[in-house]
């Protein structure tokens, strides 16, 4: 027997489509706006584990699809927990930038400066 546990290099979130129609969550979105220098809560089912010490990307996923960075963001809580019968990873994270270019800004978590 194991511990299912998963390592993200990057934060993947919904559309915030998603929460307008009832689907998620508004912590497994992507807000709407993004500020730099705001800080947003985020929530993942399954227990996840994110670096900590630095940068990471901001991404928007549709379940197995993933877009290229639209940001750039520090977290910085991650909390583990269980609701249901369910895993559940919970966090804060703060915008250190927000990307709206076609520019490579991460070569994979590593962010280019």
């Amino acid at each position: 027997m194991g511990i299912a546990v998963e390592f993200n290099p990057a934060l993947c979130l919904r559309n915030i489509s998603e929460y307008k129609s009832g689907q998620r969550k508004i912590e497994e979105c992507v807000p709407e706006p993004l500020v730099v220098g705001q800080t947003y809560p985020f929530l993942k089912k399954e227990q996840r584990n994110f670096w900590l010490l630095g940068e990471v990307p901001l991404t928007e996923t549709t379940g197995g699809k993933f877009s290229r960075p639209i940001a750039s963001i520090i977290i910085l809580e991650a909390t583990h927990f269980v609701e249901d019968n369910q895993i559940y990873t919970k966090g804060i994270y703060k915008v250190a930038e927000i990307f709206n270019d076609d520019k490579i800004h991460f070569e994979c978590y590593d962010k280019i400066n």
